[in-house]
């Protein structure tokens, strides 16, 4: 009897055995999964206001919720209340924009400038610049000197704030292109001194089909990209900044050439002008920004 028990046990065993060999593989829940791109994802602050977003308080909740890392921030007016708020919420002071003239009469910079570079000491902020001339045309290097002084000026404080610079091109000022940014970085020659690409102000003043070339130029100086939704072929703001998830410009194309090119730094989200529910235009923005980075990241086309 005992020996039927013995052999009934053992077919038992084999036919465990089988069913468990022939069961589908379980796989893990915390296994690997698709990542979006490495970069962090800030909104300039261009697009973070609007009646119910006045303050420092209301638009660093609302990054916070939507998933954005921080701010890019505007001059110097209410900085303190805004690192405030964004320490409070775990998000990061990105950028702080600022202008420079390079004329030889009159003010070069915000006296406010030093105070703010001493603020945001250790932080990790880096001190965005447009630069503007009555004297000098849009990209004419004739005004290269005065603006080489005043921006090593500018890059030694902020040196010693662990701080660094990047150049603004912007349509219509003397730095007007990335060429123009990039050729003054490479005569500043200092260590914390890069440049911008914004793409809303390559669109306006340059053609499509350099896109790889001037990010090319950009990349050993590239400091911080700004990106938004825009149609091919526009030429004024409500063409070229919209939210991220509209425009008919292949954004996606351009984020994997700055993935191709090894660029891991900043992307900041342009707002400027868009107008309507800021926290709206920030969460489709936020929606398409994940889809994308998703389908780069996956190597997807």
């Amino acid at each position: 009897m005992s020996s039927i028990k013995t052999f009934a046990a053992v077919l038992l065993l084999i036919g465990c055995f089988c069913l468990c060999a022939n069961a589908p593989t379980a796989v893990a829940d915390d296994g690997p999964k698709t990542k979006g791109l490495v970069n962090p994802f800030f909104a300039m602050d261009t697009g973070t206001k609007d009646a119910k977003h006045r303050t420092a308080k209301a638009q660093a909740e609302m990054l916070k919720e939507l998933g954005y890392a921080g701010i890019g921030y505007t001059g110097f007016g209410g900085l303190p209340e805004m690192l405030k708020e964004l320490d409070k919420n775990g998000l990061k002071m990105f950028a702080v924009y600022t202008g420079v003239q390079i004329d030889p009469e009159g003010q070069k910079y915000d006296p406010q400038l030093k105070e703010a570079i001493k603020l945001l000491k250790g932080r990790g902020t880096i001190i965005w610049i447009f630069i503007q001339s009555k004297k000098y045309k849009p990209s004419s290097p004739d005004g290269d000197p005065l603006a080489v002084e005043t921006i090593r000026e500018i890059a030694d404080m902020a040196h010693e704030s662990g701080l660094k610079v990047a150049l603004y091109p912007h349509t219509g000022l003397w730095v007007e292109r990335v060429e123009d940014a990039v050729r003054l970085a490479k005569k500043i020659n200092r260590t914390n001194v890069g440049v911008t690409f914004n793409l809303c102000h390559w669109l306006k003043v340059d053609e499509e089909e350099s896109m790889e070339s001037r990010l090319k130029l950009a990349m050993p100086y590239l400091s911080v990209v700004s990106i938004n939704g825009a149609d091919s072929g526009g030429d004024n703001w409500k063409q070229l900044i919209q939210t991220l998830d509209r425009g008919s410009f292949d954004i996606q194309k351009f984020l994997k050439t700055l993935k191709a090119l090894g660029y891991t730094g900043p992307i900041g989200l342009q707002g400027y002008g868009i107008g309507g529910d800021a926290h709206e235009n920030l969460r489709r923005s936020m929606g398409a920004w994940r889809r994308l980075s998703a389908r780069i990241a996956a190597g997807q086309d």
